[in-house]
């Protein structure tokens, strides 16, 4: 969508996001491959990975420092030259509790 100035529209994010170089497992096909995250808001996570052109949802394993693992599938919302940015799917309330504890110490 284009701005009346005629640039690209920038949808602001409704969850800040906090850098974190957290190590993701991604769950494809029986295997598991280790990625690395940029950043983590409460709705998703930028993923320094490149899956196929084809797959548009991921499963993912992210172990929480200090705490529990979430497990989750994870859409594709956007592709960039140097990963993914992914959505959470649904999460628990204990998962959402997990990634607010993680995120809180890290926010502006």
């Amino acid at each position: 969508m284009m701005t009346p100035t005629g640039g690209p529209r920038t949808t602001e994010r409704f969850h800040p996001r906090v850098e974190a170089r957290l190590q993701v497992k991604v769950l494809l096909s029986g295997r598991t491959v280790q990625a690395q995250a940029r950043d983590i808001s409460m709705n998703g996570l930028f993923l320094q990975a490149h899956p196929a052109d084809s797959q548009r949802a991921l499963t993912i394993a992210l172990p929480l420092p200090g705490d529990r693992e979430l497990v989750t599938m994870c859409t594709i919302r956007r592709r960039e030259v140097d990963g993914v940015a992914l959505e959470f799917g649904e999460l628990d309330w204990d998962d959402l509790i997990a990634l607010a504890r993680f995120l809180h110490p890290h926010l502006p």
